[in-house]
């Protein structure tokens, strides 16, 4: 996974399978959802948000920052299904949730409802 240059949506849903995803660098948070995972993918993304996450890139302020994340995010296809046709559709950070944001772990929203994007974590 992690040299796939993938990333994956867990959506949030009654399922009984609960995925645990370690974020957030080297303070190994542990994160838990429940749902159906999903893999996804967007020219960059995946790059771009190991980037913007651990550095190495120039430094920039909070607002820069959460625009290019939100422009990272919105670059990233999702397919969805209604049983008759697949359509993509761009993910958004969701908002609501913005507070939990960290590295390897960024709540978004779907067409198939709220979900959490996840990567493999730099540590």
């Amino acid at each position: 996974m992690a040299e796939s240059g993938w990333l994956y949506v867990v959506v949030e849903a009654p399922t009984g399978v609960v995925h645990r995803h370690q974020y957030g660098g080297t303070a190994c948070r542990q994160g838990r959802v429940e749902g159906f995972l999903v893999p996804v993918c967007g020219p960059g993304a995946a790059a771009g948000l190991r980037e913007l996450f651990e550095g190495g890139g120039e430094p920039c302020g909070a607002d820069a920052r959460d625009r290019r994340l939100r422009a990272l995010v919105a670059g990233i296809v999702y397919w969805a299904c209604d049983g008759r046709a697949e359509e993509p559709h761009a993910l958004r950070v969701d908002e609501g949730r913005a507070r939990e944001i960290d590295e390897a772990w960024v709540p978004v929203v779907t067409p198939d409802g709220p979900g959490v994007l996840v990567w493999p974590n730099s540590d």
